[in-house]
């Protein structure tokens, strides 16, 4: 059974910076995208980022790009969530997310969801 574990999440004031880190176990990966998506209360869930099976091809959503940098490390089976210049609309739950396959932007072509862990961007 796959398992996805992230981390990093919590509160940080606008403008600052937090990395997020998903850990995958229970399954070879070998050929899996990774990304994230998030939920601010009362909306539906979003993209936020995806990055292929050989870290080559990063997806940002246009309302992160060039503020979120995310990459992975295969060794380890983690992938990283660089996220700066945070603003209040960042504030969501964060999901770790895995598919065999191409990366995606579409929230049904993940089989594999992480628990979530909170972004809190606030003074």
């Amino acid at each position: 059974q796959v398992q996805l574990v992230e981390s990093g999440g919590g509160w940080v004031q606008p403008g600052g910076s937090l990395r997020l880190s998903c850990t995958a176990s229970g399954g070879t990966f070998s050929g899996y995208a990774m990304g994230w998506f998030r939920q601010a209360p009362g909306k539906e869930r979003e993209f936020v980022a995806a990055v292929s099976w050989d870290g080559r091809n990063t997806y940002y959503a246009d309302s992160v790009k060039g503020r979120f940098t995310l990459s992975r490390d295969n060794a380890k089976t983690t992938e990283y969530l660089q996220m700066n210049s945070l603003k209040s609309e960042d504030t969501a739950v964060y999901y770790c997310v895995v598919r065999y396959g191409a990366a995606s932007r579409a929230t049904a072509a993940y089989k594999y969801w992480g628990q979530g862990t909170q972004v809190t961007v606030s003074s």
